[in-house]
């Protein structure tokens, strides 16, 4: 089975994306990047990344109503796909056996 890889700051997107749920769009997620993590992410990084991963098929969009807070302009609004889900998935379990096979005595060097 191919494994799909996602770049660190595209699984930061995808996940922030699943994270947010139906209020995932560019303002709010780099808005949730910018708290998890404590590092200034600029909003047309963040729209460029999700424009990427819905043309890889890791997410969807559509258009939400106008609004006036945002001078009759809409919102588009991202949801994670199946294929997106997967690539989580994947991504999580590679992580996680990396750290199982971690020797003891390096995570006491890392002070863990």
């Amino acid at each position: 089975m191919k494994r799909t890889f996602l770049g660190e700051f595209e699984e930061v997107v995808l996940l922030t994306v699943a994270v947010l749920g139906e209020e995932a769009y560019g303002v709010t997620v780099t808005q949730e990047i910018e708290q998890r993590t404590g590092r200034g992410v600029g909003f047309s990084t963040v729209h460029t990344t999700l424009q990427r991963l819905e043309e890889k098929g890791f997410l969807s969009s559509e258009m939400g109503g106008a609004t006036a807070e945002r001078g009759g302009r809409r919102k588009r609004f991202f949801t994670v796909t199946a294929l997106g889900r997967k690539a989580l998935q994947e991504v999580k379990q590679i992580r996680e056996e990396l750290w199982a096979a971690m020797p003891p005595q390096t995570l006491q060097l890392m002070g863990g």
